[in-house]
């Protein structure tokens, strides 16, 4: 039945097609993954390596295979037993460029293209009286210098498409259509009676109110007359007349630009003058009105054919926090979805699932009216790092840093900063248009008349600045309970930082984004404008979160860089086993069929990472000492330049824990060519963090003098034997209880509630960075090699080096999902708390159901424990009189061969994993009335 069991996540790109993955089915299948988890396949730009800048939702990308081969992957998956989830994004599509063609008939049209509605774009919000230049047009800002200097350069290029009969300005590859209506503007210019006369024909648009499909015969005409080779040269002297690079030429060319619907600009004014809402601050993606019914169906029209089809299991929700309205749209998919389950063929899943992408904050849960199954799984990967991190160390780290970087080791504090620096610089624009969206409901009303703009800005500012989540969820009924203790969260900050007539200013806000239900209110007028201002709102406390909490004191505040990554609570050091536990419970009672992964396409480094830097945060006081020493040795590496030492302190600081972290057991320092590649990943990464951090350097200002120098620096500090090799020395302290650590993760992931993930090549050790890295080919070949070789997990673990050992558990786990998919889906869990000397170092909980029970036994903060081994596994002694009281009865290992009776004293650790490093077991359990 293909029923979802496991999903891998797989990148494509035209170096990665759904051919590629064709041939890696049986491998999928073998290792024991029920569901592909595709990168979207709907067609994007030429080259895209991710998918998320579609240019066109309706199709398949051909440079993928097209429908076609999606059909023969599904094909052969369905023959495996296994199936497809996709990924969508509805939130946005590419812009820019020149192969969106809504997008292009925007430029062409404005508002009067039958896409208009299709994007967010504010046509006439801005007035006269804040950007008179913008009224009616849209800001395409995606020059490389200002407007002017563009011009007179000769890159903007007037061109006629005779497959289109059309004309454009061309910059680079960016195309800029010409309104058919002003067609005359370069038509009378030329001096061949036939082709002058054209003129007047597109001079008549302009007084027609079916202009759109009129121009299709106007543009028929004119590709008629260049069919004559004389139409054609007198129109190459038309063409000339409009080159920038003559005085004359670039009046021309000015003055029909400026009679277009969009307004040529420097790409750095779109923090400040944007009309457009996009993707966070990335100019080249544009904000879809997904709310918009017509935009809803041509967005989803491909995707639900494919699940009515049986060609797709389920969908990923991209960006949900994007939406106008995530509820509204999540309930509105759920009941197309449910609506076309009967017309699926009868041997693919009744059930069509469906997640969205969503962080959630510290305390947050998804709302559980949406209609969904749950989300990606981030939140998961933040549980489980926080249950490796020491808590004892936490202090000592955060002082660590404090003393080296010089900045404050209160990460909520570095959030707050970085909140306002992407207020006043990224999003400027986006603050801008919702404080005049709030200014607009406020004139509304004579009791809030007098309440002026830059008061709103003022109480705006303080209350996303102190906003402790992605979002709220307010709509017409108001802000739904849930969201209520964030909100009051945010207030009571912002009242901390304004005067006492901002605060009443603040109350009033707190009323318009949700307090009070728009919908209470009698005058349609006051409901849109509440509604309209409330989504403002939302919209952008979104991408703001995003901007500043990964995107830039993720970078600026690292007590340890593991605890800084996509949907981490990083102000939380560490998180208890009970809290662990409790997210369990809570996922298996709210959302059992929510994905779990520790790894996906966004985070910022590999699983495996993450695990070696846990264990590092059990060494606080030796990791302090070596850093002090490396130091020392770097000092003579450093540069000093104008601005202050390159690299700076706290940059030099993540960079030995970066490669602490990335240093694979495998690396050799005398191993020149692996060391060179692995320089060349750490630089590709530094250079992101530098940017990320908008410290020394900016991504809108990137400074390369100081980018230059961190990497000589780098590529020093590898350089110095000395160095290299003591850095060496420590990264092989943490080999052990990395390793232990990352086995610990994938069998946790494996085997609490959810479905579990598995990112692409995560089978094996995941010493990924930051995107681009985290996206590299995967050896297929080689997983597929060591499955073959069929290796339990004990013949796996000598060496474990390879990694062979994490796939063989992976595998061992996976078909135990296969073989038992009730216990997985439906069991229950309970935690198990251990008693003894290292009770704090076990973690343990059984799951139950259909006569089936599941017992999982973990160790963490394992190092100690290690002292002496040669594998990552405890001697079975040093867990003293360390015992645990599962139910009993005869338990059989699901790593090894063993079975242990467990009777009423309980089991000691020493005794369940005294063969593997970790414990899975199973029992039949007896029922009343059974035979």
């Amino acid at each position: 039945m293909n029923e979802l069991l496991a999903t891998v996540r797989l990148q494509f790109h035209r170096d990665f097609t759904l051919e590629d993955a064709e041939q890696w089915v049986d491998y999928y299948a073998n290792l024991g993954i029920s569901h592909i988890y595709a990168s979207p396949l709907q067609a994007s730009r030429t080259g895209s390596p991710h998918g998320y800048d579609g240019i066109d939702p309706t199709r398949i990308d051909p440079e993928l295979g097209g429908e076609a081969a999606l059909e023969r992957l599904v094909s052969r998956l369905r023959s495996r037993g296994m199936g497809l989830i996709l990924d969508i994004v509805p939130n946005h599509l590419a812009v820019g460029g020149s192969q969106n063609r809504w997008w292009q008939n925007v430029l062409a049209w404005g508002n009067d293209s039958p896409y208009a509605e299709y994007f967010d774009i504010d046509w006439h919000s801005t007035g006269k009286k804040v950007a008179p230049s913008l009224t009616g047009k849209l800001l395409a800002p995606f020059l490389g210098d200002s407007y002017a200097e563009i011009l007179s350069s000769g890159e903007l290029v007037l061109g006629y498409d005779a497959d289109t009969a059309g004309f454009h300005v061309d910059y680079h590859e960016h195309r800029f259509p010409i309104d058919p209506r002003h067609y005359g503007d370069i038509l009378r210019f030329a001096e061949h009676n036939a082709l002058h006369e054209q003129a007047a024909f597109f001079d008549a648009l302009q007084q027609r109110k079916d202009a759109y499909t009129a121009a299709d015969n106007a543009r028929y005409q004119l590709s008629k007359v260049m069919e004559s080779p004389a139409a054609q040269e007198a129109l190459d002297v038309v063409i000339a007349l409009f080159d920038g690079t003559d005085p004359n030429g670039a009046i021309r060319l000015h003055t029909l630009l400026e009679r277009q619907h969009y307004r040529l600009a420097w790409w750095r004014t779109a923090a400040d003058e944007i009309n457009w809402r996009r993707f966070f601050d990335v100019t080249e993606l544009g904000g879809l009105r997904v709310e918009v019914p017509e935009v809803f169906e041509a967005v989803h029209a491909l995707p639900l054919r494919l699940v009515e089809a049986g060609w797709v299991d389920g969908l990923r929700i991209d960006h949900v926090d994007g939406l106008a309205d995530p509820r509204s749209y999540c309930l509105q998919l759920r009941q197309r979805l449910d609506a076309i389950q009967a017309k699926r063929p009868s041997d693919v899943p009744r059930h069509v699932a469906l997640y969205v992408e969503k962080i959630l904050g510290d305390g947050e849960t998804l709302h559980d009216d949406w209609g969904v199954d749950g989300t990606s799984g981030y939140e998961f990967m933040n549980e489980v790092s926080g249950l490796q991190h020491d808590p004892a160390s936490a202090a000592r780290l955060r002082k660590l840093w404090q003393d080296v970087s010089g900045r404050s080791p209160d990460f909520a504090s570095e959030v707050r900063e970085a909140r306002r620096e992407v207020l006043t610089t990224l999003l400027a624009s986006e603050f801008n248009a919702c404080a005049r969206a709030l200014h607009a409901v406020g004139q509304a009303q004579l009791a809030s008349r007098d309440i002026s703009l830059a008061a709103i800005r003022r109480a705006l500012e303080a209350l996303i600045i102190h906003f402790p989540v992605y979002r709220s969820y307010a709509d017409a009924a108001g802000r739904p309970a849930a969201d209520a203790p964030f909100f009051a969260q945010a207030l009571r900050g912002a009242r901390q930082m304004l005067n006492p007539p901002d605060v009443a200013v603040l109350e009033a806000l707190e009323r318009w984004l949700g307090g009070e239900a728009p919908q209470d209110f009698a005058k349609a007028e006051e409901r849109r404008l509440r509604q309209r201002a409330i989504v403002r709102f939302q919209q952008l406390t979104s991408p703001v979160a995003a901007k500043a909490v990964e995107d830039t004191a993720g970078y600026r505040s690292a007590a340890l860089i593991s605890r800084n990554d996509v949907g981490f609570d990083g102000e939380h050091f560490s998180h208890s086993i009970a809290h662990f536990h409790a997210a369990n419970q809570q996922r298996a009672q709210l959302f059992p069929r929510a994905m779990v992964t520790t790894a996906t396409h966004d985070h910022k480094r590999g699983e495996d990472v993450r695990a070696r830097l846990a264990a590092l945060s059990e060494q606080a006081d030796y990791f302090a000492a070596q850093v002090a020493h490396w130091r020392r040795l770097a000092a003579p590496l450093r540069r000093s330049l104008p601005a202050g030492v390159a690299p700076s302190s706290g940059d030099e600081l993540i960079l030995y824990q970066l490669l602490l972290g990335a240093w694979a057991p495998t690396l050799d320092s005398q191993d020149s060519e692996a060391m060179q590649a692995f320089t060349q990943r750490l630089i590709q990464w530094q250079q992101k963090a530098m940017r990320e951090a908008k410290l020394r350097s900016h991504w809108l200002w990137p400074d390369d003098t100081y980018e230059s120098a961190a990497h000589a620096f780098l590529k020093d500090v590898l350089a110095t034997p000395a160095l290299c090799d003591a850095i060496a020395t420590t990264a092989r302290a943490i080999d052990l209880p990395g390793a232990l650590n990352g086995l610990v993760q994938a069998v946790l992931r494996l085997t609490v509630p959810g479905v579990p993930d598995l990112y692409q090549g995560g089978e094996f050790w995941d010493y990924s960075l930051v995107d681009p890295d985290n996206r590299r080919p995967v050896d297929h070949g080689a997983r597929q090699a060591a499955l073959e070789e069929a290796l339990t997990p004990t013949e796996a673990l000598p060496t474990w080096r390879d990694g062979r050992v994490k796939q063989a558990l992976i595998a061992r786990l996976l078909h135990l999902r296969k073989r038992l998919p009730l216990l997985f889906e439906h069991g229950d869990y309970r935690p198990l708390s251990a008693t003894g000397e290292h009770a704090d170092h076990v973690v343990a909980f059984t799951r139950q159901h259909a006569g089936y029970q599941l017992l999982v036994v973990a160790p963490r903060l394992t190092t100690a424990l290690l002292a002496d081994a040669e594998q990552p596994h405890i001697f079975p002694h040093h867990w003293g009189n360390t015992y645990l009281q599962p139910d009993a009865g005869v338990w059989q290992a699901v790593m090894t061969t063993s079975s242990y009776a467990v009777g009423e004293q309980g089991i000691s650790i020493e005794t369940l994993l005294k063969d593997f490093p970790l414990g899975v077991f199973l029992r039949e359990v007896v029922t009343e009335g059974s035979v």
